[in-house]
């Protein structure tokens, strides 16, 4: 049994896990406990991710094992880097790259509701290399969040997030190469948008609860923290201040779902920790005129569902996507844009009324 499932999370006497951080992705926060800095550090961008809000949704405690042996029976195989076993009622979540050796680097256990876990990390593997390894990072991290959103009512979808200087948000959503770091370019070149991710999208009902002014804030202004990779420095953007007026926007009132930045960044390498209501979805292919196609929403779902990020191992997770998918089409309209790679795409949709 993982030593974290005998420990209170709020600490321990031996000093075990007398290191602490939080991140909070989606509307989920998520603790992590360790006894080296190692085991709580945070590469860009999750580092931006991080936060001192609580209760914890999900706690998670890492320690070091001298190796880790094959155990438990496997349920699925990524055919990358990781695969899922069952074991004593808790998932099992296996880390392997060739560089660590034939055994994994780090293992995962997590109880069936994703709200409690250890991270083991390999001493052995760890050994084979001067980099002391980080237990709080990709793809650890997002199955984790993924996985917990079939908890609750959410999505991750593979999508690019654009909110206007107004507060509008728009949710471009697309297989790889659809054309959603075009999408990105573009608008970016027209208004001086918020780019909340250009790779992956977290949507939920919007329940105010990520309304909040950090720290950093000054007046009432967010200043919460954006990365762009691709400049290899974070800027910082207070667009977002939580005054009336923008809580007031047009399309706030309208729309029961938020969309928010991830840390899974794509090519054009945006991460943003911010988050804001969700008005209209559009399913990106590329075209001739800037065509928009109102979707029903069983297309709706079945465009969606196929470009969604989603656990298939297990039923009820697929049952649970496809519910939420069919809540979010019935509160966000959803388009077809079959678009053309130039300014004519973003001003069809600035002039376009639903």
């Amino acid at each position: 049994m993982p030593t974290a499932f005998a420990h209170s999370p709020h600490g321990d006497a031996a000093g075990l896990f007398s290191r602490r951080t939080c991140v909070r992705i989606g509307g989920i926060t998520v603790g992590f406990a360790g006894g080296r800095e190692s085991d709580v550090r945070m590469v860009s961008p999750l580092a931006l991710f991080r936060s001192e809000r609580g209760p914890l949704d999900i706690d998670i405690h890492v320690e070091w094992v001298s190796s880790l042996q094959q155990t438990g029976r496997q349920v699925f195989d990524s055919g990358a880097t990781w695969r899922l076993y069952q074991s004593d009622r808790l998932f099992q979540f296996d880390f392997s790259a060739p560089f660590y050796g034939e055994e994994p680097y780090r293992r995962l256990f997590v109880d069936a509701a994703f709200s409690r876990g250890t991270i083991q990390m390999n001493a052995k593997s760890s050994a084979r290399s001067s980099y002391p390894g980080v237990a709080l990072s990709y793809p650890l991290d997002e199955l984790l969040i993924m996985h917990r959103l079939t908890q609750e009512k959410a999505i991750e979808l593979h999508s690019c997030g654009i909110v206007r200087p107004d507060g509008t948000g728009n949710l471009f959503v697309g297989h790889s190469g659809a054309g959603k770091s075009t999408t990105t370019r573009l608008w970016m070149e027209r208004e001086n948008v918020e780019i909340l991710s250009d790779d992956r999208i977290i949507v939920r009902r919007d329940d105010g609860l990520d309304i909040e002014i950090p720290r950093e804030a000054v007046g009432g202004a967010c200043d919460h923290g954006v990365l762009r990779l691709r400049d290899s420095s974070a800027s910082r953007s207070n667009r977002f201040a939580q005054d009336d007026k923008t809580q007031k926007c047009d399309h706030e009132t309208k729309t029961k779902m938020r969309m928010y930045g991830t840390p899974w960044h794509g090519e054009a390498a945006f991460a943003s920790p911010e988050s804001a209501p969700l008005a209209r979805i559009f399913i990106l292919e590329h075209g001739y005129g800037n065509v928009l196609t109102r979707l029903s929403p069983s297309q709706a779902v079945a465009e969606l569902f196929a470009r969604s990020f989603v656990p298939f191992h297990r039923h009820e997770y697929v049952d649970s996507a496809l519910e939420f998918l069919q809540e979010l089409v019935d509160a966000v309209p959803c388009y077809r844009y079959a678009f053309e790679p130039n300014q004519g795409a973003v001003e069809r949709i600035l002039n376009f009324r639903d």
